[in-house]
């Protein structure tokens, strides 16, 4: 299967696909300092959330600004928020790695999984550092290492030895990474929130043919194994993956609060 990322009928069903960002945007607006008549910036807002969720919280005397580089996104963020009046919100067309605002223009950065998303992190995290004021603050959400430990422990098994499996998980964020990316930038990490959430399947192939796991993980795996494998591999792991009952997958997630 294929998607059009930059097609209105993607965008326009995109919200309901996963319940992935929910999941990360709930924490964030549990633990996001709300202070009145901020101006705020959400990098990475995608289709506009927690874009306008945080402007309607924070209230109207607040501006919450809305960078993200995917046009049919922003657009889709644009409808929402005429929709919903929220005339607090201001979107962007940018790229994170070099933002089109002046230094010390924002009280409050957020981004609900931008890490995991961002092109060039280092760059993206100096140009948030660059345009915080020096009171800001810097608040982020990401999944960490360890998430879906029950599918990439059978997905082990299946592949063997694989040095790309291992760079593949190993590559997700640990506190200690981020702390380090965001000190090397001018950031001190004040506050870490750590939880867990589960996704239930009913067996595998319920999980490979969702259409969240197709186009955000799906491709990462398949990078993995060798063209020739991927058909019998892939088989084999919905097969073993259909022996778990019930299949849960624990996904391990922090908020990150930085000044």
């Amino acid at each position: 299967m294929t998607f059009d990322f930059d097609s209105r009928e993607f965008v326009d069903a995109y919200d309901e696909l996963p319940l992935w960002s929910a999941m990360f945007g709930q924490l964030l607006l549990e633990h996001v300092p709300l202070r009145e008549n901020s101006v705020a910036l959400d990098v990475g807002c995608g289709t506009g959330f927690p874009l306008l969720e945080l402007a309607q919280r924070l209230g109207p005397g607040s501006v919450v600004h809305a960078l993200d580089p995917w046009i049919a996104a922003l657009a889709r963020a644009g409808r929402k928020r005429r929709q919903t009046r929220v005339d607090n919100a201001r979107l962007h067309i940018g790229d994170a790695a070099a933002m089109p605002f002046r230094n010390d223009s924002f009280d409050l950065i957020v981004s609900n999984l931008g890490l995991n998303n961002f092109s060039d992190a280092p760059a993206a995290v100096a140009e948030c550092r660059r345009v915080l004021r020096p009171t800001g603050t810097l608040a982020l959400t990401t999944n960490l290492v360890g998430h879906m430990r029950e599918l990439y422990e059978v997905f082990a098994a299946v592949l063997g030895e694989s040095a790309a499996l291992t760079e593949h998980i190993e590559h997700r964020a640990t506190i200690d990474k981020v702390r380090a990316l965001l000190g090397t930038h001018g950031f001190t990490v004040r506050t870490v929130h750590e939880d867990t959430f589960t996704m239930r399947y009913a067996n595998g192939a319920a999980l490979l043919h969702h259409t969240f796991v197709q186009f955000g993980f799906l491709p990462g795996w398949r990078a993995v194994v060798p063209a020739e494998d991927q058909e019998r591999v892939f088989a084999e792991l919905e097969r073993r993956l259909s022996e778990i009952k019930p299949l849960t997958l624990t996904i391990p997630r922090a908020y990150i609060e930085a000044q």
